[in-house]
């Protein structure tokens, strides 16, 4: 299978769609008979007073869900493909990225981490066009303004302005202006946050909205290990891919060296962010699916071995579909 997603063949966009379908297939035979989606945080609603929160059928919603990841993954596989951070074109990031995003069962509905996807891949498409060097202050401003409305979305999301100035850090030389404009954009949308906050007279409780962002780093986390053994091939996957990137790491462009460290830097930020909301939810880790997915079609591309890649491939196929059908 991955040799076919090596090349780029327009006809493995079929096969995306078929393996998608395959991944869902089993959690949609099982589902719960209502679930329930919101949209926005609760401190968010005043700016948009109607519903924000939809129940669909199961099916639906897991319909919805699947046609967001296809689309994500095509988005995903033409931004690793423009900037050629493989350098050579192929399906394996979208292949990648439908692949990760069916590793658990929360991660096959619509919520608001699925959504923020969009903004993450859009955030990466200005952040790598950082380097170029073009209108650096505009982009930086949208920049802060995309990381704003994605933490009215999911305000774990807010974490990611660091990754604002990490690009900056990596593709462009000190500048304190650049740095600051990227918190104008982001206050823009907050202040007509604030307006709404003013006129519907609770703008003495605005100041609560950052509260989470105190809570302190959990130092243990209650969950079923067993539910989590699909990760051992994720982790032996993407610490190949570590491996592989380092022995021709400096053979590489400047730019796509730098493009890699920088997705580096949003896994650490997206993984490490979930302490935010209360409730723990494996939700959350979508949004470290786009930076992983890059690290394994990078593995995937370079690997010699056909025997070992395909097989490891499968195994995590193969270990996704299990542990759809027993939670333990």
């Amino acid at each position: 299978m991955i040799n076919v997603f090596r090349n780029y063949n327009p006809i493995n966009i079929l096969w995306l769609g078929v393996l998608l379908v395959f991944l869902r297939i089993a959690y949609a035979l099982s589902s719960p008979p209502k679930l329930a989606f919101t949209y926005l945080e609760p401190f968010a609603r005043l700016l948009m007073p109607g519903a924000s929160q939809y129940a669909f059928p199961p099916f639906v919603d897991i319909f919805l869900a699947a046609v967001l990841v296809f689309v994500q993954a095509l988005l995903v596989n033409r931004l690793v493909n423009q900037y050629g951070l493989l350098s050579k074109p192929s399906f394996l990031p979208a292949l990648m990225y439908i692949t990760l995003s069916g590793l658990f069962t929360p991660f096959l509905v619509l919520s608001p981490p699925l959504i923020c996807n969009f903004l993450l891949i859009w955030m990466l498409h200005k952040l790598f066009n950082l380097y170029k060097g073009e209108d650096v202050n505009s982009i930086a401003y949208d920049l802060g303004m995309i990381v704003a409305i994605g933490s009215l979305i999911y305000l774990p999301f807010i974490y990611l302005f660091l990754a604002i100035w990490a690009g900056l850090l990596l593709f462009r030389p000190f500048n304190w202006r650049e740095w600051v404009i990227g918190i104008m954009g982001y206050a823009t949308i907050f202040f007509f946050l604030a307006v709404a906050y003013y006129l519907s007279d609770n703008l003495s409780i605005f100041y609560t909205i950052w509260r989470p962002l105190t809570t302190k780093f959990p130092t243990h986390v209650n969950i079923n290990y067993y539910n989590y053994l699909v990760l051992i091939p994720v982790i032996v996957i993407f610490i190949l891919g570590i491996f592989k990137i380092q022995q021709i790491f400096f053979r590489s462009y400047v730019q796509v060296r730098k493009s890699f460290q920088l997705l580096f830097v949003i896994f650490l930020i997206t993984g490490l962010s979930f302490y935010v909301k209360a409730q723990f939810s494996l939700t959350h880790f979508l949004l470290c699916t786009i930076p992983v997915a890059v690290f394994f079609a990078y593995y995937f591309l370079y690997a010699s071995a056909r025997w070992f890649y395909e097989s490891l491939f499968f195994i995590l196929l193969l270990s996704i579909v299990y542990f759809q059908f027993n939670t333990f």
